[in-house]
C-alpha cells in the first residue's frame, strides 16, 4: 500500500492557482466558474489529505453560501474521511468532489489536468 502525505512541490502552484481562480470568481459572484475551480482544486489536490480536506472544507462553505443542503449534507462524510482516504492511496481518480457525484465513482481526468500531472512530474496519473 502506498501512503501519501505531502503534494508535491512542482505541483503546488497548480493547486494553489485554482483556488485563487476559485476566489477571485466566487467574490464577483461567478459561482458556477468558482465552483469548476473547486473541482480541478480537487482533483489536483486530492490524492494529499491536507489539500483534499481543504477543498472539501471550501466545498461545504460554497454549500452553506448557496444555502444547499445536498451540498452541505454532501460534504460532512467527504470531510470526515476524505483525507483519510488520500492518506491509505484509496481515493476514487478524477472524482471531482461535488456532491451530484457519488463520492467513490472515478471519472476521467480532461487532458489539461493531465498536462499537469505530468508538467509537475506525477506520471501515470490517473490512467
Amino acid at each position: 500500500m502506498r501512503l501519501y502525505t505531502l503534494m508535491p512541490e512542482k505541483l503546488k502552484p497548480y493547486f494553489y492557482a485554482e483556488l485563487k481562480h476559485y476566489r477571485e470568481n466566487f467574490s464577483k459572484g461567478n459561482l458556477e466558474n468558482a465552483w469548476n475551480h473547486l473541482e480541478r482544486a480537487h482533483i489536483l489536490g486530492q490524492t494529499y489529505p491536507w489539500h483534499h480536506s481543504y477543498v472539501h472544507w471550501k466545498m461545504l462553505l460554497f454549500g452553506i453560501h448557496i444555502k444547499s443542503g445536498k451540498e452541505i449534507l454532501g460534504q460532512i462524510p467527504r470531510l470526515l474521511v476524505g483525507g483519510v482516504k488520500s492518506f491509505v492511496g484509496k481515493i476514487p481518480v478524477g472524482n471531482t468532489g461535488g456532491a451530484n457525484i457519488p463520492p467513490l465513482k472515478p471519472l476521467p481526468i480532461s487532458d489539461e489536468l493531465l498536462s499537469i500531472f505530468k508538467k509537475s512530474g506525477i506520471k501515470n496519473y490517473g490512467t
